[in-house]
């Protein structure tokens, strides 16, 4: 085959990256693919992690796309899902233990910057499987759907600044949201909710919403995607793609094939997590 370094998640050749798993318990398989598509350097990130918390096998998986630069998105990836997992509540309270990793990441990040001059963000979009919850947290336009029982349903809000509540909030702390091509917070950024863009702090914040679902066997995969799939794919197209195919990796190269093929401008990163129950839940046979 032949090895090829991987820097944030391409092949230096500029070929896709992909790759997969499967938990200890057998209970969900994974797969990911990402690429930097039509653009000419790389800003997504992301993070697929098996973990052993309290002796309770948990999943859990990023998608990160940064702005103004990979340095958000790829120390997301490095530090994010680790704050979680290390939260003394992760598992008694895994609502709280995603609002405070997500806080102190942001945090974290702020501190330790100190590129005065060049501002820069990144979305994150996560799910956390642990015992029979699946607890998905939200901040940006990356976005986070679910197959249940065959229905696409979103379990992550795009955070735009149009949106009715997401304006209100920038406006009462004393901001401002103009078009500029695109509806923007301050002229400048596209989207609401981020991690990073200091100059831009009050208004852009880094709350994430979180959704939970239960697992069970009418809940069939998820899907975790940058915006670069989910300009051209919608989320309906997406299921429908990934639904037949077993095996998580190959789901997830589809999907950026797909978008790619659609002409999509943006990075391409999509993951996909299928849920296994008992042996015929795969339709191998």
């Amino acid at each position: 085959m032949g090895h090829l370094t991987s820097i944030s998640g391409v092949h230096v050749d500029g070929s896709p990256v992909s790759g997969g798993g499967l938990s200890e318990n057998g209970k969900f398989s994974y797969g990911y693919a990402s690429s930097t598509g039509k653009r000419s350097s790389m800003e997504d990130f992301y993070e697929t992690r098996i973990a052993c918390v309290d002796n309770q096998i948990v999943g859990l998986f990023g998608v990160f796309d940064g702005h103004g630069g990979a340095r958000v998105a790829e120390y997301l990836k490095e530090h994010l899902i680790s704050n979680l997992i290390r939260h003394p509540n992760f598992i008694s309270d895994t609502r709280k233990a995603i609002a405070d990793a997500y806080k102190q990441t942001d945090q974290d990040f702020l501190a330790a910057d100190n590129s005065q001059n060049r501002d820069a963000g990144s979305t994150a979009s996560t799910a956390v499987l642990v015992g029979n919850r699946l607890v998905v947290a939200n901040v940006g336009d990356s976005r986070v759907i679910i197959c249940r029982g065959g229905d696409a349903i979103a379990v992550s809000r795009d955070h735009k600044p149009d949106q009715t509540d997401e304006r209100q909030r920038i406006e009462e702390a004393g901001g401002f949201v103009m078009w500029a091509g695109t509806w923007r917070v301050g002229g400048v950024l596209a989207v609401s909710r981020a991690f990073g863009d200091k100059l831009l702090k009050p208004y852009v914040v880094v709350d994430p919403e979180i959704q939970e679902e239960v697992i069970d066997n009418s809940l069939e995969f998820l899907i975790l995607a940058s915006d670069g799939l989910w300009d051209v794919v919608s989320n309906e197209e997406a299921v429908k793609m990934v639904r037949p195919v077993a095996d998580p990796e190959q789901a997830a190269k589809m999907l950026l094939e797909e978008a790619y093929k659609r002409e999509s401008s943006d990075n391409i990163t999509c993951v996909v997590v299928r849920f296994i129950y008992g042996q015929n839940s795969t339709n191998s046979g």
